[in-house]
């Protein structure tokens, strides 16, 4: 599956936003970035659908300018004026020219979920691989209204117990893109996450 990151070069707070290409041209998230029409247009003549993790602001922002520009699917789990297919738990989605699971991971939202495919995790906001925080391992924030740590473990561990071995490629919703050992860096996330101490201590 070939997959661009297609806000790489954003100058602005956004979240990542991936374009996988091959079969179905699919869109991770939205971003907040302006201009992501343009970035989008660079590698196909469209997504035929977007997919949503969450929606924070800087991964929805400019989902109504994607949806004018190309009129795609939009898959997300909560309701959203541009939604046109909800997703739930177990679903499966067609991402490029792979199958993903569709796993739920609230704790950093209400209605947040992974993808995972045989070789493939786009996590979202639930682990990242880098962050401010922690470079190898690092997991969603969970200090703010609507938040829970406690949800949040119990998120990554559920996506542990459902993610292939065989997973390579992580594309989180911030920080790098990852390849190799996914497992080892979603494990070393859960176990800063369970100790509960503040993500960011000097906030």
């Amino acid at each position: 599956m070939e997959v661009h990151h297609v806000t790489e070069n954003a100058e602005t707070f956004t979240c990542n936003v991936y374009l996988a290409v091959d079969d179905r041209p699919t869109l991770i998230d939205a971003g907040s970035m302006e201009g992501i029409v343009d970035e989008i247009r660079h590698h196909t003549d469209g997504p035929e659908a977007v997919v949503m993790t969450h929606q924070h602001g800087d991964h929805v922002a400019q989902l109504e300018a994607v949806v004018e520009a190309f009129d795609p699917e939009v898959y997300a789990y909560a309701d959203h004026p541009m939604r046109t297919h909800a997703i739930d738990d177990g679903d499966t989605v067609v991402i490029g020219d792979e199958e993903f699971e569709v796993v739920y991971t609230p704790g950093h939202a209400d209605d947040h979920v992974s993808l995972v495919s045989e070789s493939s995790l786009f996590s979202g906001d639930v682990v990242v691989h880098d962050d401010g925080a922690f470079d190898y391992g690092s997991f969603g924030r969970t200090d703010m209204a609507g938040q829970s740590r406690e949800r949040l473990i119990e998120s990554i561990q559920d996506l542990l117990e459902r993610m292939p071995d065989t997973v390579e490629h992580m594309y989180a919703g911030h920080g790098g893109v990852f390849h190799g050992d996914v497992r080892d860096v979603v494990e070393t996330a859960l176990e800063r996450a369970e100790k509960r101490a503040p993500k960011y201590p000097d906030e």
